[in-house]
Order: structure tokens, then C-alpha cells, then sequence
């Protein structure tokens, strides 16, 4: 491949975003995500929701994909009745986020989920979650910070071998981990940190923080590379 690889990074639908004298729908992301994937040497390309029948041919036109942090997955996805505790379901954004991860999958895609997008990962491939976990997201709208330890031999490890501080805002996690799956790092109290596939699976990962908000560029960087190669 010449130039730099194509990476797509999965957007929110909203009702109400406003700018300038305008209040209408619109499809936004943080810039936090786009500006790491041009950080890490890739070209950014945003995916709204969308007919899910069409995340084959969107994720065969790229070489990366990303699915990005956002809104608690619909329990009803994984078979489980709505805590109290979880969010309004985006009904629209997990039915093209899970079309796209299982087209990566079946296509070899190297994927990385961010938060939300490590738990519909897991919920892709039969896992379930925990609704409500305490401490992960301390401050509301404030990302947080705690570490993680990497499991030797992992994919995780050979990209980020040492424990370190990561931005955390987070009030789910894995629970009963999908379908050939397996852990690649942990926080202090045993939360799943961080998801993979076995290297002959391809190139999919899925960590629980949000690199977008760090200046630890590792792990984008090591998508990048997998796309280009």
C-alpha cells in the first residue's frame, strides 16, 4: 500500500446538535477521535448509521476500522433485562455498529474497539455485560485516569508492554467474555481492560479506556500499521 491508510471511525446520530444558528440532526463525533487516527499516520473517514446491509461494502473500501466509545449498548442485545442504571438504547448506531464489526470480522478488517466499542465487540461474538460498575467514571463529563497491566504474550503487551495510566470514563464491562475471545489487560479490582483475538483471527482489539483522549499514540499507531500492511 502507498500513502496513508484509510481508517473508519464509527459516528453518533443526535436529534439536536446546534452550531451557529442551527439546531438540527446531525452525525458528530469528538474530534479527539479523528485527530488521533491523523496522529498515528492514518486518514480518517467518519460512518454514520446506516442501513446495515451496506457495512460490507463501506468496510471493504477501508484498510482500518474503529469503533468508537459512546452510549450504553440496548441489553437486549446480549439477552438481558435493562438495569435501571443503563442508558437510553441507540437502537440505529448498535445495529450498524454490529454490522460493521461482524463485516470486519468476516473480512479480516483490522478492527479496534474504544470503550462502548470493546463491549459491542464482545457483544458481536456472544459475550454479555455488566451494567453498572462503580469507580470507573468518577466525575460526570470528566474523564478519569487508572492502570492498566497488559497479559504477557498478548497483542496488547507487544504494543504497550508496561502497566500504565489510562483516560477512563466508564460505568460498564465484559462480563462473560465472547466467542474466542481472551482478555489482554486488566485494572487493579479484575475488570476486563482490554479484549483480543488470537493473532491467526487477525488483527482485532478492543480496550476499555479512550486513547482519543491521551497522548499515548500506541495503540492507533499499531492499527495503522496493520491497515497498511
Amino acid at each position: 500500500m502507498t500513502g496513508r491508510p484509510l481508517i473508519g471511525v464509527s459516528t453518533y446520530l443526535e436529534t439536536g446538535a446546534r452550531w451557529g444558528v442551527w439546531e438540527l440532526e446531525a452525525a458528530l463525533l469528538p474530534a479527539a477521535y479523528p485527530r488521533l487516527v491523523q496522529r498515528a499516520g492514518g486518514l480518517a473517514a467518519l460512518l454514520p448509521p446506516d442501513d446495515p446491509d451496506r457495512a460490507a461494502a463501506a468496510v471493504a473500501r477501508l484498510d482500518g476500522l474503529v469503533i468508537a466509545g459512546g452510549p450504553d449498548v440496548d441489553p437486549a442485545r446480549y439477552g438481558a433485562e435493562r438495569d435501571p442504571r443503563t442508558g437510553p438504547p441507540a437502537q440505529a448506531r448498535d445495529t450498524w455498529e454490529l454490522a460493521l464489526i461482524r463485516a470486519a470480522l468476516d473480512g479480516g478488517t483490522p478492527l479496534l474497539g474504544v470503550c462502548r466499542g470493546m463491549q459491542l465487540l464482545n457483544v458481536a461474538l456472544g459475550g454479555t455485560l455488566v451494567q453498572h460498575l462503580d469507580g470507573h467514571a468518577e466525575v460526570v463529563g470528566v474523564f478519569g485516569g487508572h492502570p492498566v497491566k497488559p497479559v504477557p504474550g498478548s497483542l496488547y503487551a507487544g504494543i504497550v508492554p508496561e502497566e500504565t495510566t489510562v483516560p477512563t470514563y466508564h460505568h460498564q464491562a465484559v462480563d462473560r467474555i465472547g466467542a474466542g475471545l481472551v482478555p489482554s489487560a486488566y485494572a487493579a479490582d479484575g475488570t476486563v481492560e482490554a479484549l483480543e483475538l488470537p493473532a491467526d483471527r487477525g488483527w482485532v482489539l478492543g480496550v476499555q479506556w479512550h486513547p482519543e483522549m491521551g497522548e499515548d499514540l500506541r495503540v492507533m499507531r499499531a492499527l495503522v500499521a496493520a491497515a497498511g500492511s
